[in-house]
């Protein structure tokens, strides 16, 4: 695919038939024209096995770079790839299979990888230009494409140019708010528009649910300013991230927020979207199989989405969903044809007769009246700066019809083109990026080989319309991807509260208003750029046919909304109306804990407020959810959740707080509620699989337990004489009680022994090892542990010297990083059990030096600033360290450190594990 600038001449519009003049090779293309597409198209010809595998804008770049004078026919051609320093290119390697040795092939070709996916087959990489030919020439190669890009849906001024700010100047930014929110004795958090019109205020009162039992979670670029809202009071202390997937930006931070507005006591989890297609599929099975979450949400949509296929995004959407996740998914600020906002046009390949160079095959004609012909179509003066995507009706990574795609100016030049190789192996795919400067501009579809297919033609955030000459054609069914799969719920937008506050194109008629303070009902519109559908479907995921027509969107929820987030308040698009939504399925789920997704879906379907046509539409779905109407229809009751929590010991022969062999101790079990309802007639029962132990009783009644209280209860544990010292017990609970969420069970591990205040240091000895900058590979260093057996207590120490904050690579500092801001560290046992000790903690701060990560500090190092490096003393790690106490202590420990972002380094020097052992 070759996606940019400008190359050639070339006057396309409403021509006559074909047969007008038979003589000429390429009718209503200017021979100059003509010429230079040819000489593109005789490189297509004349690629190597190896280079077909490569993106072809990656070919011409190669080739050009080599050697000027190879494109002189084509003097002013610009790919639009990305080279930066030191002659690379981001790129996807798309594999056969993805193995040690072919990400140590990217390596040893000067590539720095910057995500892995075993599932998705892909390796992204920042790779020398020079190497990508040998690369793809591996028989486990199967395509290298240049990375493929993604946007979110956030609704935004497109005047507004102003450039994001400097990794260093958005950490300073949120640092400072941070402090502030601290600070501040009387911060309130922002009000919810989105809450108001939803009804969700009224629902968590009549209802008495506040998502209690349910995890929400969130896919977008980032949260950067996660522990700025944190502070505010806008978020909770506990929201999970997937290590190392926090991304950058701060989108994610944006919607959390309004999943916290509406269901305030549901637990809170993030993983970014931004790391290629492969990662965000990865992303998606982690926050359901790894965080457990039960409602996921996401705002993107990456370029290489099929509408015609289920990618490797949309399979991990159906496979979350198979498992019993609910999906919620921005519909899209594309456009729709009933608002003429759209940039969209579908359907059968029409062979217009219309040569287009000497090899460039037929162009399409888009004109559906038999009398005419036009071989393009036109978009507005607004349509800058959009990517345009070609998909035709082939099975993904089998296309042996190949097109080719060319965008055209006023004046009759190509100013960008895609003209990938399709011979079998490809996607039936090709994009081009429209330039800032957008009067006059018209797409053209070329047939340079194979059948008639049916086409998609999306410019997004573009729109079709006449221009002189030319009409502009635009169908319905804009929205596409994982968004329009089976096992997501699509979500269009409409305004809670102030309109849209900037026309979507000059000219166009007002945006249209929310009801705030009021609720959403049946006068209410759709914003003007929600993406329409229907989404029609020609293959299933293994490529066999399976044509279907889905109907998407399936609902709408609330947009233009405040939060507490820079360049976010309010926050337009339907990247903030998916959240809304999502949270209302919280509510649900939490007064109905064990509801189907599929009644769950119903509820919000059936009881959706209609607002475009009449039923169910293109536009808008059902309606717009109103969570006062879905909890009616479900029922919905304030439910408990009584949770055992980490019992505490008495031994009873000699009052210690230890399990010792041949005594028997109290044990001490409390339960907490903390759900939105009384536990009643709660009861626990305490087991345990370690052989030889014995408890009495096996269940205790613990009563009523009201919201937020504590209730304790005492049982007997015997240990056998013969049990080791250090060894494990595990004790098994399982409260009941008159709720819908009982049963809980938790599971907690008590070492039999009095733990020794000897510590046993054992450090690594090895050589200074560089951190690879922004790669998920980072650097791992082994710490060898022996004569321990069994851990009571286990610490972290990075060591050093003398502490030093300057930022040069300082040698006399356990590690040395000029942003420790960027670093991920996890600790993993010989077992291979792993715990997060920090996390993209400390901002602009470098250095760490004589820290010790230790559960039982003060002061956790998620709460570090700048102000406080370089680091040292003794702080809490993010996830606690005694869950690796349940391992054997002796052998081989890793420790390793990932930079997640570009531009900074840094090394591990010094690190140590401070162990102790038992009496």
């Amino acid at each position: 695919m070759i996606a940019a600038g400008a190359a050639a001449l070339l006057t396309l519009g409403v021509v006559s038939p074909a047969g007008a003049d038979p003589a000429r090779a390429s009718q209503g293309v200017e021979d100059r024209t003509a010429a230079q597409i040819a000489a593109l198209q005789e490189i297509k010809r004349s690629l190597s096995g190896a280079e077909s595998k490569l993106d072809s804008a990656l070919v011409v770049e190669q080739r050009r770079r080599a050697n000027a004078g190879a494109l002189n026919r084509v003097p002013a051609v610009q790919t639009g790839v990305k080279v930066q320093s030191g002659n690379t290119v981001l790129v996807d390697i798309r594999a056969h299979k993805v193995s040690d040795d072919l990400v140590n092939a990217v390596l040893a070709a000067g590539g720095g990888v910057r995500a892995v996916s075993v599932e998705g087959r892909t390796v992204r990489a920042q790779v020398p230009l020079g190497s990508l030919t040998r690369l793809a020439g591996r028989g486990d190669v199967r395509r290298v494409e240049t990375a493929v890009e993604a946007k979110t849906f956030h609704k935004q001024d497109p005047k507004n140019t102003a450039q994001a700010p400097a990794k260093e100047d958005k950490a300073r930014d949120v640092e400072a708010r941070t402090r502030e929110a601290l600070a501040s004795v009387s911060a309130a958090a922002t009000t919810g528009e989105g809450d108001r019109a939803h009804a969700a205020d009224t629902a968590r009162d009549e209802f008495r649910v506040t998502g209690t039992g349910v995890k929400l979670c969130a896919l977008s670029d980032g949260i950067d300013s996660l522990a700025a809202s944190q502070a505010s009071g806008e978020l909770p202390a506990n929201v999970e991230v997937l290590p190392g997937q926090e991304g950058s930006g701060d989108e994610g931070t944006a919607m959390l927020e309004i999943l916290h507005d509406i269901a305030p006591n549901a637990s809170l989890g993030f993983a970014t979207a931004f790391n290629g297609d492969a990662s965000f599929a990865d992303n998606i099975r982690g926050l359901r199989f790894e965080l457990g979450c039960d409602v996921i949400v996401d705002d993107v949509l990456y370029f290489n989405e099929s509408p015609f296929q289920d990618g490797v995004i949309a399979r991990a959407v159906d496979a979350v969903a198979a498992d019993g996740a609910l999906f919620f998914s921005s519909a899209g600020n594309e456009g729709n044809v009933a608002d003429r906002t759209s940039g969209h046009w579908e359907g059968q390949f029409v062979d217009s007769g219309v040569g287009i160079g000497r090899f460039a095959g037929t162009a399409h004609d888009f004109n559906p009246d038999p009398g005419a012909k036009q071989v393009v179509n036109p978009l507005s003066e607004s349509s800058g700066n959009v990517p345009v995507t070609l998909f035709w009706s082939d099975p993904l990574g089998s296309s042996f019809n190949d097109y080719d795609l060319y965008l055209v100016n006023a004046q009759g030049s190509v100013v960008a083109f895609s003209q990938g190789v399709q011979d079998g192996t490809q996607d039936p795919y090709e994009r081009l990026n429209t330039p800032a400067s957008s009067a006059g501009l018209r797409l053209a579809v070329v047939k340079f080989r194979g059948e008639d297919q049916y086409l998609s033609l999306s410019a997004l955030g573009g729109r079709f319309k006449d221009s002189t000459g030319a009409k502009g054609f635009a169908t319905p069914g804009v929205t596409r991807g994982h968004s329009a799969a089976k096992g997501a719920i699509s979500v269009a937008a409409a305004p809670a509260a102030d309109p849209l506050p900037f026309d979507l194109e000059p000219g166009d008629p007002a945006n249209p208003r929310g009801p705030f303070p009021g609720a959403f009902d049946g006068s209410q519109k759709p914003e003007r750029f929600t993406s329409d559908g229907p989404r029609r479907v020609f293959f299933a995921p293994d490529g066999s046919a399976a044509p279907e027509v889905r109907q998407k969107p399936d609902l709408t929820a609330a947009d233009g909304v405040s939060t507490s987030v820079p360049g976010f308040d309010p926050f337009f698009g339907t990247s903030a109306a998916a959240p809304n939504a999502a949270a209302i399925a919280g509510l649900i789920l939490s007064g109905n804990p064990g509801l189907s997704p599929a009644d769950v879906r119903e509820a919000l379907t059936a009881t959706a407020v209609d607002i475009a046509e009449a039923g169910v539409d293109n536009r808008t779905g059902a309606g717009i959810v109103r969570a006062d109407l879905a909890l009616a229809y479900t029922g919905a009751s304030p439910q408990p959740l009584a949770r055992a929590q980490r019992p505490s010991v008495v031994n009873d022969s000699d009052g210690s707080q230890y399990l010792k062999p041949g005594t028997t101790s109290t044990v001490t079990v409390p339960v907490i509620n903390n759900g939105d309802g009384t536990a009643a007639s709660t009861s626990l029962v305490l087991t345990t699989p370690t052989a030889g132990v014995t408890i009495a009783p096996r269940s205790k009644h613990y009563g009523n337990i009201e919201v937020g209280q504590t209730v304790t209860n005492t049982f007997k544990v015997s240990v056998p004489s013969g049990v080791r010292v250090g060894s494990a017990i595990r004790l098994d609970t399982r409260v009941t009680y008159s709720g819908s969420t009982s049963p809980t069970t938790a599971s907690f591990t008590l070492n039999v022994g009095e733990p020794s205040r000897d510590v046993k240091t054992f450090s690594y000895t090895g050589p200074v090892l560089a951190i690879p900058d922004n790669s998920p590979l980072g650097a791992t260093v082994p710490i060898e542990v022996t004569g321990v057996g069994s851990a009571s207590k286990i610490a972290l120490s990075i060591d050093g010297t003398q502490c030093t904050p300057n930022t040069d690579g300082s040698t006399t500092v356990g590690i040395d990083h000029t942003f420790v801001g960027d670093l991920v560290g996890t600790l993993t046992t010989p077992n291979g059990v792993s715990a997060t000790v920090f996390q993209r903690n400390g901002s602009t701060g470098s250095n760490l030096c004589q820290v010790v990560f230790d559960d039982s500090a003060a002061r956790a190092f998620s709460t570090v600033t700048s102000a406080n490096a370089p680091f040292t003393g003794t702080w809490r790690p993010t996830t606690p360290l005694g869950a690796l106490l349940e391992q054997p202590a002796d052998g081989t420990w890793t420790f390793k450190v990932v930079d997640t972002a570009a531009a900074d380094r840094g090394s591990i020097r010094a690190v140590s594990l401070k162990i102790n052992g038992y009496i």
